[in-house]
This record gives structure tokens, sequence and C-alpha cells, in this order.
């Protein structure tokens, strides 16, 4: 579910069960998957089928700031350890196994009856790897939550070089609001701007038409 909420820039709400009534998240029924152009019946096909896909969306239905029967999908990111189509396809065999019906959350899992993945689960796991990992990257673990996910993800897409739109457009903003889950202060942001300055900063600006009476050519 974190894969998830990080490559796909999920609200919490569409990954994990939170007491937001408002909440909506992603279902069994949601999920397409695909080999190159061929999609997936996801319910029956054979499993090693599911092994094989390349490609998996997720469509919005009710889900804020969603245009009902859009798809976002993604392709492989090139490691199963931390890949949102391995994820999904995970997530898939895991609820056909135990004959989950198609509404059934994304973030449910059976164990001995059926259980949520929460949003206050997936923030404890994110901290407890911060109190290891944070310290040397000048973070502590209340600064993370299950909602650091979104930003990271955008700002994953902005050290990248993804351009600002397509990274609006996978995180379905619509407006600037975008802009408050970057983070300037991110080193492969801002470290070569003084060079980039530096090169591009010798520059002339295009000079206005002189007024007739400064001489110049005249005005038919």
């Amino acid at each position: 579910m974190l894969t998830l909420g990080f490559f796909y820039l999920l609200r919490p709400g569409e990954y994990a069960h939170t007491n937001n009534p408002e909440s909506a998240p992603f279902r069994l029924q949601d999920i397409h998957l695909m080999v190159g152009c061929r999609r997936l019946y996801h319910y029956t096909c054979p499993v090693h089928e599911l092994h094989a896909a390349t490609f998996a969306c997720l469509e919005f239905t009710t889900q804020k700031n969603g245009v009902r029967g859009e798809l976002i999908g993604l392709g492989r990111s090139g490691t199963s350890a931390f890949c949102p189509v391995t994820s999904i396809v995970n997530r898939v065999i895991h609820l056909r196994q135990h004959r989950a019906s198609p509404d059934t959350p994304i973030y449910s899992y059976f164990n001995n009856r059926w259980c949520a993945v929460t949003s206050t689960i997936l923030t404890t796991f994110l901290r407890t790897s911060t109190s290891v990992l944070g310290p040397s990257l000048g973070l502590s673990p209340s600064d993370i939550s299950v909602r650091s996910l979104r930003s990271s993800g955008a700002m994953a897409l902005l050290c990248g070089k993804v351009d600002t739109d397509r990274i609006r457009l996978l995180g379905r903003w619509r407006s600037d609001e975008m802009l408050r889950y970057l983070h300037v202060q991110a080193f492969p942001v801002v470290a070569a701007i003084a060079s980039t300055m530096l090169q591009h900063g010798n520059f002339t600006l295009i000079p206005n038409n002189p007024h007739p009476h400064q001489g110049g050519y005249r005005g038919l």
C-alpha cells in the first residue's frame, strides 16, 4: 500500500482505511492490468499471466478530484521490490485467493477474517523506518506520516525533470495547489541553479520601436 501511495500520488483514503467518511478507496473492480496492449481479466486469468502484467491502472469512480471512468496507469519501475505493477498484482492475487468480492477495497487483507490496512498502520511503519534511516537525512519520525507519500512521489518526479503539467495530471491537481507539495530545498532541484543562471545570464533585450519624434522610421 505504501508503494501504491507513492507511485500513484494517492491520498491516504484512496489506498488505506481512514476515519474520514468522505474517503473513497479503490476497489478490486477498479484495477486494470495489461500485458502490452492486451487487457487481462484479472478475476479469472492464470496467475502466471498476472505476473506477466506490464501495466497497471486504477479507475476513478467516486474518488476526490477524479473524473469518473478515468484511468491512471503506470508501467513497471524496473525493480520488483518497489514497483506499482508488482504491488497491484500481489494485491489481486491475495484478494482472489480469499474470494474477495469485486467491491472489496484494495487495502483489505485476510487473516482468519477480513482486516484493513489503516493510515495509522502505514504511518507507524514509515516512522519506524525514519527512526533508523532519518537522522542521516536530517529527518525525525515526527516529520513523516502517510500523507508524506504524495509529496514524496511528486518531488521524485520533479527531481527527475518531469514537467509540472505531467505531475499535475498524475496527481489530479487542478490548480497550483500542487506547489504546496514541492520542496524548493530539494538538492537535485536547486543544485545546478546558480551555474545555470551564470551560463544563461548573458542576454540582450529586444529593443522597443523608437518614438517617431526620436528618429528612426515613421509610421504611415
